[in-house]
């Protein structure tokens, strides 16, 4: 079984920058797709960023230009690079991956999810 284990989360104030990593297992299964997703109380998860295993990358209209989605494969790490936070991105931020096994055979897998709290 595929495990995502994100990390970076953390406070921040408006107009500053966090980076959060999402580690995950790919010894037997291949990603197909890595992205982050992020979810307020009250309100269904949404879909921030995602890269694709080919290379490309979409964006949430509301973080294009500050948000950067990025992956290295040596390490087997998603990164995702906020910058220009703001307030309302204030939210519990999820690494999601799409796997393949050997027979071709997609599977979905959240990480437990970090906080981050843009607020002064």
């Amino acid at each position: 079984q595929v495990q995502l284990m994100e990390s970076g989360g953390g406070k921040v104030q408006p107009g500053g920058s966090l980076s959060l990593s999402c580690v995950y297992d790919e010894t037997i299964f291949t990603p197909y797709r890595l992205a982050w997703y992020r979810q307020t109380p009250g309100n269904q998860r949404e879909f921030v960023a995602d890269i694709m295993s080919d290379g490309p990358r979409n964006y949430a209209n509301f973080v294009k230009g500050r948000f950067t989605v990025s992956r290295d494969r040596a390490q087997s790490t998603l990164y995702l690079q906020m910058n220009g936070l703001k307030p309302e991105d204030t939210a519990t931020y999820y690494c999601n991956g799409v796997f393949v096994d050997s027979e071709g055979k997609r599977t979905t897998i959240w990480g437990q999810g970090t906080q981050v709290p843009v607020t002064y």
